[in-house]
């Protein structure tokens, strides 16, 4: 059997053109490969949407259910409504950012921005490290294919990929607020009475 294996192997190595070919395939497998990984990182990176300047990317306002417990309504900037059960004290909002350099930039590609995740956090450190905190996700990568993921990790000359995340800010029942993107970063600001006496009895 291995002599029956060499002399096969020996036939398909000594006929002429052989290895052509195969180069031929396995470049062909290689370009179709990479023209899909391309496609599907670009339709995740279409899932961000373009900052020009400073947006307006969600309002989230605050009903208190219990002690540390309160129901968040986000609307986002295409005014999708979701609403979570917040456990704490305070509240994050997180965006995945990315910014374009270079000769990319040069062609007008405006930033991307995502919202990602939305927390809790609790005043007390004990109670952080101890109670339930409740974190959601926000936006899910289209299929298996993370562009951010991949250029956070790996740094690149034309792109920065990062986090902007808003100042954690107190919830309190009855609270509104805006949460704004800048080039910089997210900032939340209060949109009504309640919000901003929250704000001053934290500070």
């Amino acid at each position: 059997l291995s002599l029956f294996v060499v002399w096969l192997a020996s036939r398909l190595l000594l006929r002429r053109g052989w290895f052509l070919g195969w180069f031929k395939g396995m470049l062909g497998f290689a370009l179709t490969a990479a023209a899909l990984l391309i496609a599907l990182a670009a339709w995740d990176v279409f899932s961000y949407q373009q900052l020009l300047d400073e947006k307006s990317v969600a309002t989230v306002s605050f009903e208190r259910l219990d002690a540390q417990l309160y129901r968040a309504v986000l609307v986002d900037g295409k005014g999708i409504e979701q609403r979570f059960d917040l456990r704490g004290d305070q509240w994050q909002l997180d965006a995945r950012l990315l910014k374009w350099k270079g000769f990319v930039s040069a062609w007008g590609i405006a930033p991307g921005y995502r919202l990602d995740r939305l927390s809790g956090r609790y005043y007390s450190l004990e109670k952080e490290r101890s109670s339930e905190r409740t974190v959601y996700e926000l936006n899910h990568s289209r299929g298996d294919t993370d562009v951010w993921a991949w250029l956070n990790e790996w740094s690149l000359p034309f792109v920065d990929a990062h986090y902007g995340s808003a100042t954690f800010v107190p919830m309190s029942d009855g609270a509104l607020f805006e949460v704004s993107l800048t080039n910089s970063g997210l900032v939340a600001r209060a949109l009504n009475e309640r919000a901003q006496s929250a704000i001053e009895r934290w500070k």
